[in-house]
């Protein structure tokens, strides 16, 4: 009797955007980079999970589609700290 994916492969799904994120954090924050150019990374890294979090054999619509509305948020975010600096929440 088939009971499904373990709770392990959820575990990962949510994982691998996390661990991406705060990897491209320190890595920006080691190299002193602009922080549009950090939050443009992420956005990027946030569409190519949602991409394939919906191509996967087993869709994960949910954690697919947060990430991409995450990935709207740091793009629009991006723009903002490029135009203006001092307006970036961080």
């Amino acid at each position: 009797m088939d009971s499904g994916p373990d709770l392990s492969v959820y575990f990962l799904i949510i994982f691998y955007p996390v661990a991406g994120l705060l990897i491209i954090e320190v890595i920006c924050r080691v190299t002193k980079r602009a922080n549009w150019i950090k939050l443009l990374t992420q956005a990027v890294m946030c569409v190519g999970f949602g991409i394939a979090y919906l191509t996967i054999q087993a869709a994960h619509w949910l954690t697919a589609f947060v990430l991409l509305a995450l990935a709207a948020a740091l793009f629009y975010q991006a723009k903002v700290s490029k135009l203006n600096p001092e307006k970036a929440l961080y």
